[in-house]
């Protein structure tokens, strides 16, 4: 079974579902000495095997996949019927139709079976604990199972129900927030929540929430952590499959915010005219609302609208550059350790 002792150095790339993953970014990462990873979420399951397969035919080393984790009970449609109409507007201007809410576990059978069969490293679950019986089943495979937390009693559950290593992921991080109720999502900074973890369970921890230089993977590393997982540094990589208008605003340094407005899950992103037109109109109605928005942000992005489109970014996406990923995985990797040398001789007596 894969450990995080095993890496050559301890740098773990965020699956980001969605658009930026691809086989060709995880397979740099791997290539450099990090662990690569794909995300199953919002791809068809044919499609996850496929990616597997592309990404086993492109590196040797260990790689994981992420699943989502099936949502809770449907929300009241009256909501969703309301927050669909206000949309109206948005369909107009993007040329587009508001899609069709669906409250779907995203293939959750099918793309464990296929984790399963196709034996892969690591397999890290967002928005839940995983099941048992999952839980059993990918260890049969040979797979070490990791699950996101964002608050110490998380930690707890994920680690009773058998997990491997838990991905702390702080309040800084880009995206959907990992957490198992979204009406209750953590809020503690990244290096509160790692201390808080480290002191709840034994369990390796990969810290993960607006982290971009090597200088806070030192200090991830220093505070308890295993390793650290980024997300955000990587989109302006080329091998990733950022859309160019998100491209563009990961140049700039706006503000980032929470909202619900794209997916209907809390999620982080570069505040634009969508968010801030819509912020308080969302339903907390995941996936449901992300099917009703999608149409719309495929328009807007087919478009270079950044003002409609979900500019998933932590709050240290200024520091992203463009540069090949296994490039980025190296010099991160030894600005790291060169900061934990400057840390220790400072200690120095």
């Amino acid at each position: 079974m894969f450990t995080l002792d095993s890496l050559p150095h301890p740098i773990v790339q965020a699956p980001m579902a969605g658009g930026p993953s691809t086989p060709a970014l995880a397979a740099a990462v791997c290539e450099a000495g990090g662990l690569g990873m794909l995300a199953a979420g919002y791809r068809a399951p044919a499609a996850v095997a496929e990616e597997i397969a592309t990404l086993r035919s492109l590196t040797r080393g260990p790689f994981g996949v992420n699943l989502l984790a099936p949502p809770g009970p449907a929300p009241a449609a009256g909501a969703l019927t309301r927050y669909a109409e206000r949309l109206g507007a948005e369909a107009q201007r993007q040329g587009a139709e508001v899609g069709v809410p669906r409250h779907d576990d995203d293939g959750w059978d099918e793309k464990l079976a296929i984790a399963a069969d196709a034996r892969v490293p690591v397999v890290s679950f967002t928005f839940g604990c995983p099941p048992a019986d999952a839980v059993a089943a990918l260890h049969d495979a040979g797979a070490a199972v990791w699950a996101t937390v964002t608050t110490p009693a998380e930690a707890v559950q994920a680690a009773a129900g058998g997990v491997d290593a838990l991905v702390a992921q702080g309040v800084e991080a880009g995206g959907h927030r990992g957490s198992f109720d979204d009406g209750r999502p953590g809020d503690l900074g990244l290096l509160a929540l790692l201390q808080l973890v480290c002191a709840a369970v034994e369990l390796p921890v990969v810290a993960t929430g607006g982290l971009a230089t090597g200088r806070s993977i030192a200090a991830v590393l220093a505070a308890g952590a295993r390793a650290a997982q980024l997300g955000t540094v990587f989109m302006r990589t080329p091998e990733a499959a950022t859309s160019p208008a998100q491209r563009a605003a990961l140049r700039e340094d706006g503000p980032t915010a929470l909202t619900r407005a794209f997916s209907g899950r809390t999620a982080r992103g570069i505040v634009n005219r969508f968010m801030a037109e819509h912020a308080g109109d969302a339903p907390a109605a995941y996936p449901d609302v992300h099917h009703l928005t999608a149409p719309l942000r495929a328009a807007a992005r087919a478009r270079g609208d950044a003002g409609a489109i979900n500019l998933w970014a932590g709050q240290a996406y200024p520091l992203a550059t463009e540069e090949p990923a296994g490039d980025l995985v190296r010099r991160l990797a030894a600005e790291a350790r060169e900061a934990l040398r400057e840390a220790a001789a400072r200690m120095a007596p």
